[in-house]
């Protein structure tokens, strides 16, 4: 199925030259003279090559046909990251370079979109936003204003990321699995 280069995230296999490609990141530019172009960093499914590609935001691109469904995640082994499809309770192994970064944001039972060719884990998307405990931050201090100052904090995960002065250690807050950036603190 062809689509536009600026159309591609993060996650998506493309196919170029008959070989399989996972799209790590795309980026899209717009001088102010010039064509519109979009810069993607890929990864080759066969072998693990990085390779990065710059279209014109117009220009079409060959996506490439996967099975994509919900799994669960299980647990973490030597193996990978098993899976599990919740209609047929198949598992699925998912090796440790597919899953890449993003392994810090699984949470047992947590549903994924895994996208499957021939049967092989090609990538998988986690949901946009997980809910995780601070475990380490400074103390509020009195008198400090919310406007825009933030300050680091460590979360249960191991990431750290900024937050608002008002949040304390022990807060549940909800986080993009993006780029681990803090969205509020959890309704729970």
């Amino acid at each position: 199925m062809k689509v536009n280069a600026q159309s591609l995230r993060k996650g998506n296999v493309v196919e170029m030259d008959g070989k399989l490609y996972v799209v790590l990141s795309a980026e899209s530019f717009h001088p102010g003279k010039g064509t519109p172009t979009t810069q993607v960093d890929m990864r080759r499914i066969s072998d693990g090559v990085k390779v990065s590609e710059r279209w014109k935001t117009t220009e079409q691109v060959e996506r490439a046909f996967l099975d994509e469904r919900p799994y669960t995640y299980l647990y973490q082994d030597e193996e990978g990251y098993t899976f599990m499809n919740k209609e047929n309770y198949e598992q699925v192994v998912v090796p440790k370079d597919v899953i890449g970064d993003m392994a810090v944001y699984l949470q047992e039972e947590m549903e994924v979109q895994l996208s499957l060719f021939d049967g092989v884990p090609v990538s998988i998307e986690l949901p946009a936003r997980v809910i995780l405990e601070i475990v380490d931050t400074e103390p509020t201090v009195k008198g400090q204003t919310a406007s825009s100052s933030y300050k680091p904090a460590m979360l249960s995960n191991g990431v750290r990321t900024m937050v608002p002065p008002h949040v304390a250690t022990g807060t549940r807050i909800v986080v993009m699995t993006e780029d681990g950036s803090y969205v509020e603190r959890a309704r729970d």
